[in-house]
């Protein structure tokens, strides 16, 4: 049996938010019933997933303590860790490296709230132990977003924001990763955004051969600006994920 650990990304400062996240961590801002964080935790736990950590800026921690406390009224345990200042998803993956050790990492980020459970993605990655696997979704505005184009059941190409989309398939905010993650991490350079970029740890396992895909199939949304906010709520209300 594999062994899996979780990784709630909820780090950023909610700058597209504005005034919502002057006091506050854009995952505590509420969707539906719960604050946002809720949902990455309910999905790993609801997958068997009890492990699990959760990375955030220095501002908010306190509160995330306060609010999740050790994990146990969710059904897991919680380990945090704190990313001193931004430096890109990778780079704040890279702090579970102790966390995760030699197991698998089920990497979600925290403001993306979409319908599927995690069962299909893990089953389809355990058949693929030393690959590195990530969740798509079909978007009709593709070009907002790290796109991958398909062909035969492969991923070809994974370009960022581009103008003309190869495919419809957004790369959404769920990643599995081997434990050899890290190494691939150390060897990033930062980007012109002087961060390290997910989609440049993703492509390192495209040109190995060892990078998989499932396409979510339920509704799938960030929830990081007020219009992808209010849309994330509505989804919620009327047809509440699957965990």
């Amino acid at each position: 049996m594999q062994s899996w650990r979780g990784v709630v990304l909820a780090g950023g400062k909610g700058t597209r938010l504005g005034e919502l996240t002057k006091v506050t961590n854009k995952h505590l801002l509420p969707v539906g019933p719960f604050p946002m964080v809720y949902y990455p935790i309910k999905k790993l736990v609801g997958a068997g997933i009890r492990e699990i950590l959760l990375v955030s800026g220095t501002e908010h921690m306190g509160d995330f303590v306060e609010l999740l406390g050790s994990g146990r009224d969710h059904g897991c345990n919680l380990t945090y860790r704190v990313q001193d200042e931004a430096g890109g998803i990778a780079q704040a993956l890279g702090l579970a490296e102790l966390f995760c050790r030699d197991c698998r990492c089920v990497v979600i980020l925290g403001d993306n709230i979409f319908f599927d459970s995690l069962h299909v993605l893990l089953a389809d990655a355990a058949r693929y132990p030393d690959y590195a696997w990530i969740a798509l979704k079909q978007v009709p505005d593709p070009s907002r977003y790290g796109v991958a184009e398909l062909r035969e059941g492969r991923i070809l190409s994974i370009e960022e924001k581009p103008q003309q989309p190869k495919s419809q398939f957004a790369v959404a905010g769920v990643y599995i990763y081997p434990p050899d993650v890290f190494q691939v991490i150390k060897g990033l350079k930062p980007s012109w955004r002087n961060e390290l970029e997910i989609t440049d740890v993703n492509q390192h396992y495209l040109r190995q051969g060892r990078l998989g895909y499932s396409v979510l199939q339920g509704y799938w949304t960030d929830a990081g600006t007020l219009d992808s906010l209010a849309l994330a709520n509505q989804l919620v209300r009327e047809q509440p994920p699957a965990f």
